[in-house]
């Protein structure tokens, strides 16, 4: 029997999705899988609902692998999102079943077609492009990226790129929405789970997002995410498994509706969870993101996590000069090579070495004896105390050190 697909994508549209009123407020509707929020109202209902929140959240303390205590607010459970979850992840394993019993080849490679393409959006576009503006794209890029992005289905690139930047500013700390301290879980898949820490949304709109105010294709997507989600997500993929390859609407819609889409969120979620766990860490020792192979590889490139971490505005994310483990990075440099993507950040490999010098926990490939011929008098002047944190290449609190000493490769503007 053919599941309703039409009737599946808006129940889970409806449950995933979460409007915006025109002034940026918060809502009063509680229905993002993937963006939580609670009802922002005038100041002295706020103030009182703030104290009832004492009612609300239990103020809880928890010990990290470090023996640091970490203190949290159990946040009530979005049941919602829940639910929605349960569903998704259970046609996720229905999907696997069927694609290694009944589904055609073509179908499985059209599911790893589109669950690339949706990658993209996430880690070359929301991420790499819009986050952190390691670059900059023409037009038809961004229109391509944005489009990869809903069918990626990680919320709208405004909302992805202000949780992203918060995260950046405010790693592991009660502002981070998915804090590693709490666990793999909590950073994984539980932050969506429930409603946000108040310092999330409060350090949310501290965050400069006047850049993403200013482009248009950002701002179009925003405004009509609702209908653009759930066609490019799920309808448009089944319509094509099931009409083009000839596929049964069951396999078209668990399999390259809810499979790829299930996976991909997976995959994404590690980089929050994983590569902030387990790893080195080359460049930084005292913070918690890590340098992971299997992550970089599940995440098409976003794995060294600790590198991008100490140099955000890198579109590489890494040091690597192969392309093995960071296949994103291949595609920006082919839309360079076509004039479509320019002004490539890097860092040069004299300021990575004095970084590894400085706070690397000694895994990097640099040996003791090169660093020490190299290095010695540098390293023996310096103590490293605090870095200064930033989101990207346009944050203010950016040293002019760094953003000299970068370099800027097909640079037209």
């Amino acid at each position: 029997m053919a599941p309703n697909v039409l009737g599946n994508t808006l129940l889970i549209a409806e449950a995933c999705i979460e409007p915006e009123d025109p002034n940026n407020n918060q809502i009063k509707a509680n229905k993002s899988i993937l963006n939580v929020r609670t009802t922002v109202e005038p100041s002295a209902i706020a103030t009182a609902k703030s104290r009832a929140q004492v009612d609300e959240f239990q103020k809880t303390e928890s010990i990290s692998s470090s023996g640091i205590k970490s203190s949290y607010f159990q946040a009530a459970l979005v049941w919602r999102n829940i639910i929605a979850f349960v569903y998704l992840h259970g046609g996720f394993l229905y999907g696997l079943y069927l694609a290694f019993t009944v589904a055609k080849g073509s179908t499985i490679v059209l599911a790893f077609i589109l669950g690339m393409f949706g990658a993209f959006g996430i880690t070359a576009g929301a991420h790499r492009l819009w986050s952190h503006r390691s670059y900059k794209a023409k037009w038809p890029l961004r229109l391509i990226l944005m489009i990869s992005q809903t069918l990626a289905f990680q919320n709208s690139i405004y909302e992805w790129v202000r949780d992203h930047r918060v995260h950046h500013k405010f790693t592991d700390t009660d502002a981070d929405p998915h804090n590693a301290k709490r666990g793999f879980f909590f950073s994984h898949i539980g932050w969506l789970m429930m409603k946000k820490h108040p310092d999330v949304r409060e350090k949310g709109k501290t965050v400069d997002m006047a850049d993403l105010e200013t482009d248009a294709i950002v701002m179009f997507q925003k405004k009509y995410y609702a209908v653009l989600m759930p066609l490019f997500c799920f309808v448009i993929p089944t319509y094509l498994s099931y009409h083009f390859l000839d596929e049964t609407f069951s396999n078209s819609w668990y399999i390259v509706a809810i499979f790829r889409y299930v996976l991909s969120l997976n995959g994404t979620w590690l980089v929050n969870s994983a590569a902030h766990i387990w790893g080195t860490k080359p460049y930084d020792r005292k913070i918690s993101p890590t340098n992971s192979t299997f992550v970089a590889i599940a995440a098409v490139g976003e794995g060294w996590h600790n590198y991008h971490h100490v140099f955000p505005w890198d579109y590489k994310t890494s040091e690597l000069g192969k392309y093995s483990t960071n296949f994103t990075t291949a595609v920006i440099d082919f839309f360079a090579k076509i004039g479509w993507a320019y002004d490539l950040k890097s860092v040069s490999d004299d300021m990575i070495k004095k970084r590894v010098l400085r706070t690397g926990d000694g895994s990097h490939a640099y040996s003791e004896e090169h660093l020490r011929e190299k290095m010695v008098d540098y390293v023996n002047s310096l103590d490293h105390e605090q870095e200064n944190v930033v989101w990207g290449w346009d944050d203010h609190d950016m040293a002019e050190d760094d953003r000299r000493d970068a370099t800027v490769s097909n640079k037209k503007d």
